[in-house]
């Protein structure tokens, strides 16, 4: 069943997905090579856990052992934190979640650690805009669908890449994962219809090659099946009456990633951007 929120539920997911961003930015504060995925992983969770009240969203759902998905080059959700050290030219795709007051925040962001070939570069570009082309459809009187049309198009069907079936976006509430699921891709007028007080993740996981898929034999790690990166980008949106309202934030992110030399700033080669959105 579809839980539609009020405005106070709304500003407790803002207040949970706000505290989510302030994460991504202080973790990418400290992406380089050499550092570890594990490492970063505690940096996230002490973070989080400085807030009084706020825990990790992720740790120990459903068994998962950390705080952060992080997924390198060809993973594409639920990577493992390990030993393994960041090199020069990877991507990593963090998603990170919150619990705060009793409501959750949802959002990943991928991070190029340096220099990138241009298949890569064009695949992050791309991939954040088409969340926002996605955003764009999450209107009152549109559906599901509309959503899921707009970002496959924009990525599957306009340039060629493979939209993952297998893993899709979600309501966002009470709960870390709620009805309805929100796939990146479908048909337009098709699905639940959207109304004001929805709460959705919208989160686009687009591959440079196949959209086809392996799980690895942790049971959680899902990587590509040709081998080719992939990218991801997630929002936690409300419906309102003035349009989506995103609650998640990249801005914050962008801002730290300035100040990184490690990881470079892509933002200006965004088609879309947040502040699009600020007024409805």
């Amino acid at each position: 069943m579809i839980k539609l929120k009020t405005q106070d539920e709304i500003e407790l997911i803002r207040k949970s997905s706000l505290l989510v961003a302030k994460t991504h930015a202080e973790v990418a504060k400290h992406i380089r090579p050499g550092i570890t995925t594990k490492s970063l992983d505690v940096i996230a969770e002490t973070f989080i856990r400085d807030h009084e009240g706020a825990k990790p969203a992720f740790k120990g759902y459903g068994g998962f052992p950390a705080t952060l998905c992080i997924s390198e080059n060809e993973q594409i959700v639920h990577g493992f934190p390990s030993d393994r050290e960041i090199k020069e030219g990877d991507i990593l795709s963090i998603d990170c979640g919150v619990e705060w007051e009793g409501y959750f925040g949802d959002s990943a962001f991928t991070y190029p650690v340096g220099d990138q070939t241009d298949e890569v570069w064009d695949l992050l570009i791309d991939t954040i805009d088409s969340l926002y082309v996605g955003i764009d459809c999450a209107r009152i009187g549109n559906r599901i669908g509309d959503v899921s049309y707009a970002i496959q198009k924009y990525t599957e069907i306009d340039r060629g890449y493979g939209v993952v079936r297998e893993l899709v976006g979600h309501g966002v509430g009470s709960a870390l994962h709620e009805s309805p699921d929100v796939p990146n891709y479908g048909k337009r007028g098709r699905g639940p219809k959207i109304k004001e007080g929805l709460v959705i993740a919208i989160e686009p996981m687009i591959n440079a090659g196949s959209r086809k898929v392996k799980q690895l034999n942790d049971g959680w790690t899902i990587i590509t099946a040709d081998g080719k990166p992939s990218a991801h980008f997630e929002h936690t949106v409300a419906v309102t009456k003035n349009g989506p309202d995103i609650l998640s934030d990249f801005e914050v992110i962008f801002e730290s990633i300035k100040s990184n030399p490690n990881i470079k700033d892509f933002k200006e080669k965004v088609r879309y951007l947040q502040t699009n959105f600020q007024d409805g």
